[in-house]
């Protein structure tokens, strides 16, 4: 049996390969999505080990990226002190910042979307290892105000040499910088994923980032020959102040490293998420094909059974088929995820994760983890099939057509019916009742819908399949007729070929609507909370100088400036975001609905919460809570309790003095501008651009162009969606392809009798088109209609958190429709170009 079902695979290359497509694409995303994570995780690992023996830094709570950053630093007279210290051979203060950008010879902004722009004053202090943190390529390293020196890539990007004036933007206490190159330098680990590096000497650094204060970010400690990091860590303790910490480089390395891994799981995650979605609709391709070839295969296996083959050995003979396919499918897709991987790199670049400097890292467990789900699917897939083939009598299985039993087709309807039902029980929970994370009800009822569906669909579909069929007759006559009894010759294999494309097109589908409704809700929040006539925000998602708010406050016929700074806070150990404001000129921009207390109670140690995290957390006016503001937990009592704030929908407020005096910097995210009454508007417009014109992080915005901000990072999350969900649709597609290839295989003699009797290579090329076209339309109704269904009740799920609009893009979702006409014309054209080229006298002999 072994050597029958070798021989049968050989025999049968192009129907292998075709086999292995689905196998190939999801196999190659999750080899990819691996490989692109472990290849950010080196990237980060090569950037935190970069630090010296022993760090010493102002006491803190939060992480490396906890979104908590502080503007505590640690005084330049410590930093004598600790050189000092017994078993330290050095001390050197740090100064550090994650706003400094530079601004290219054209003008444009080099980084900024997402990674940093780090800001560094240069010192010798050495790493852990002994190595510089930076190494020099050419020129010399500043040494005076007016020099600085850039990393080699961020010099090319910018187009910057050594001699040239260069340009950048910080969101210290000067915004605009100008200085001479006198050098490049690279990082230790190769790579800085996106970010970029900008070095001053240090007179210059602590006057742009500490207004020229001798401080410091943190100070590294270098240990003597024959001392541990362990005990010169111990010897600074005991010589540090109340409010200042000494770790080790290598708890350090470990706190960054577990930080920046918690901060991009989700990036791993996400991708994996999208590579199970490309497998599962693989699955159903797979079931297509095994139940086709078994079906072609039917004479063959029935002789085995005659020659003495029992059921569990022609069971085994599929199944080992499924493992070859399986084998191979995963090899090719292991070595395809290399390129995908590239693509996904530089798809993450254009979002701010550049990784273009970082070799691609593959680590035995991706291709293990390749293989297994590779396998695993493809045997899980074939099972049913395999295992029909066994149940096959011999004197049954040698008919031309098998026919599934009635029974099978019952319980694959009572079982869809079930979950249609579940599904819809969880996306009631999930959209229309409160429970705790109903996006998660809303997401399992979604797939629980999909895999219902996908079972009734060979009767659903049925109703839509009649509907195109009445099309076809009236436009294509009998070619049409032909068409649409072929679709509805096998319900079941109809109904998984257009499962496919109907799972691709659910998830596209539900989120346009959701996207649609997120952007609806932006646009409503503003016009309902817009009281101000503009707008100075970052471009780039980052804080901008508190000077920069300072200058517009200058501005002719400006009555009021509001500034706004987000704050990272902690909670219970949970993140959660906050607000510093001025109370006075934040209720005059943004009207706020205060139910307990008052906003003017925003002094010292007091926060204004919504109603929603008072709900949460038990609080009123008077109650005290923990928080941890810029690192630092503190005790703060609740002065106000306000209704959900639409314009930017924070549940913390705390005051300006109050977040200075915590360690907030002194950045804006925001600033809302009140023109004066009987100002000219324009001129004031005019004015405040000309103070952001130099500063290409900072933009002016009336209320039309800051809602169209505002809906700029959904249109982008959208995009990255559709991109990663092409793959599903191109699975889909193949699918379709693979089912019509298959079926002109198996209708060979069929196909033969036709063209013997009048049917003309045209009309059979339209005949199978027509069929695609139909098979494609079922999916797409199908799956638009389920996408309509997810999006109403994820949005439904979500309002709480400021989705509060329904809106369906109509027009998209029929170009979705249209699409997917489009597809089933192009998907016949191979498999109708290799019917209409069957020889008609061999194709009639065919057994």
């Amino acid at each position: 049996m072994l050597r029958a079902s070798w021989k049968s695979l050989m025999g049968r290359k192009l129907r292998l390969l075709m086999s292995a497509f689905a196998i190939i694409l999801g196999v190659s995303f999750v080899a990819g999505s691996l490989i692109f994570t472990d290849t950010i995780g080196k990237a980060f690992d090569g950037i935190t080990d970069t630090v010296g023996d022993v760090v010493v830094r102002p006491t803190t709570t939060s992480g490396m990226f906890d979104g908590t950053g502080s503007a505590r630093t640690v005084p330049g007279d410590l930093v004598e002190q600790l050189a000092g210290t017994t078993g330290a051979a050095r001390a050197d203060g740090n100064v550090s910042d994650e706003t400094t950008f530079v601004v290219s010879k054209a003008g444009k902004l080099i980084g900024g979307q997402g990674a940093p722009g780090l800001g560094l004053n240069h010192n010798e202090a050495p790493t852990s290892s002994g190595t510089q943190p930076l190494t020099l390529t050419a020129g010399q390293w500043p040494e005076r105000t007016g020099e600085v020196v850039l990393d080699v890539a961020t010099a090319q990007r910018a187009g910057y040499t050594v001699g040239d004036t260069v340009a950048l933007v910080t969101s210290g206490a000067q915004p605009k910088v100008s200085a001479t190159l006198v050098g490049t330098a690279k990082f230790a680990s190769g790579g800085l994923a996106g970010a970029s590096i900008t070095v001053f000497d240090t007179k210059t650094a602590q006057a742009l980032y500490f207004g020229g204060r001798d401080d410091y970010t943190n100070v590294t400690v270098t240990a003597k020959d024959g001392v541990s990091p362990d005990e010169l860590a111990k010897s600074v303790r005991k010589a540090l102040p109340a409010g200042y910490e000494s770790v080790t480089g290598a708890k350090l390395a470990e706190e960054q490293k577990t930080s920046i891994n918690e901060a991009l799981s989700f990036i791993s995650t996400f991708l994996l998420i999208f590579a199970g979605i490309a497998l599962f609709v693989g699955s159903f391709l797979i079931i297509n094909t095994f139940s086709i070839l078994v079906a072609q295969r039917s004479r063959e296996l029935a002789l085995l059974r005659a020659l003495g083959a029992g059921r569990r050995q022609v069971t085994r003979s599929v199944l080992f088929e499924a493992f070859v396919v399986g084998l191979v499918g995963s090899t090719l897709g292991l070595a395809l995820g290399f390129g995908l991987a590239v693509g996904i790199r530089a798809l993450f670049a254009t979002l701010g994760l550049d990784l273009s400097e970082s070799a691609l890292v593959f680590q035995p467990s991706t291709a293990i983890a390749a293989y297994a789900v590779g396998l695993a699917v493809t045997m899980v897939a074939a099972y049913l099939p395999a295992r029909r083939a066994g149940k096959m009598p011999p004197v049954a299985a040698m008919r031309d057509d098998i026919a599934m039993p009635e029974g099978t087709m019952r319980w694959r309807v009572a079982m869809g019916a079930v979950l249609v039902a579940a599904g819809l029980t969880g996306v009631g929970v999930g959209g229309f009742t409160s429970v705790e994370k109903p996006a998660w009800f809303v997401g399992l009822g979604v797939f629980a819908l999909v895999l219902g569906v996908a079972m009734t669909s060979p009767l659903a579909g049925r109703p839509l399949i009649a509907a195109t069929g009445a099309v076809y007759r009236r436009l294509f006559g009998a070619v049409g007729h032909m068409a649409e009894q072929n679709a509805v010759r096998n319900p079941r294999r109809t109904a998984a070929t257009a499962s496919a494309l109907m799972i691709g097109l659910t998830l596209v589908s539900m989120m346009s609507v959701f996207g649609a409704s997120a952007k609806a809700s932006v646009d409503k929040a503003i016009n309902a909370s817009f009281a101000a006539d503009f707008v100075v925000s970052n471009a780039i998602g980052q804080p901008f100088s508190a000077a920069v708010t300072r200058e517009v406050e200058q501005v002719a016929g400006v009555e009021a400036v509001s500034p706004i700074r987000i704050v990272g806070m902690q909670i219970d150990g949970d993140r959660t975001g906050g607000a510093a404001i001025d109370p006075q000129s934040f209720q005059r921009v943004v009207p706020v609905n205060v139910t307990e207390g008052s906003l003017a109670g925003l002094t010292g140690r007091a926060i204004a919460v919504d109603d929603k995290f008072a709900a949460e957390h038990d609080v009123a006016v008077g109650s005290k809570v923990d928080l941890a503001v810029a690192g630092q937990k503190d005790a703060y009592t609740v002065a106000a309790v306000y209704q959900n704030l639409k314009a930017i929908n924070l549940p913390v407020l705390l005051g300006l003095d109050t977040a200075t005096k915590a360690g907030v910097p002194e950045q804006d995210s925001m600033a809302f501008v009140l023109t004066a009454p009987g100002a000219d508007r324009a001129a004031v417009e005019a004015g405040l651009d000309k103070v952001v014109a130099d500063l290409p992080t900072v933009t002016v915005k009336d209320q039309a162009a800051f809602a169209a901000e505002q809906r700029g990072p959904i249109d982008q999350m959208l995009a990255l969606i559709y991109a990663l969900l092409g793959l599903a649709v191109v699975i889909a597609v193949l699918g379709i392809v693979n089912t019509l290839a298959l079926s002109v295989i198996e209708r060979t003699r069929e196909i033969g009798l036709l063209r013997a009797v009048g049917l003309s290579r045209r009309q059979l090329r339209t005949m199978l088109r027509l069929e695609s076209v139909a098979i494609a339309l079922l999916g797409a109704v199908l799956g638009v209609g389920l996408g309509l269904v997810g999006g109403w009740a994820l949005q439904r799920a979500l309002a709480g958190d400021g989705i509060d609009v329904l809106a369906i893009p109509a027009g998209q979702l029929a170009v979705f429709v249209a699409l997917a006409g489009v597809v089933g014309v192009l998907a016949a054209l191979w498999p109708g170009r290799r019917a209409a080229r069957l020889d008609v006298l061999r194709a009639i002999t065919t057994d």
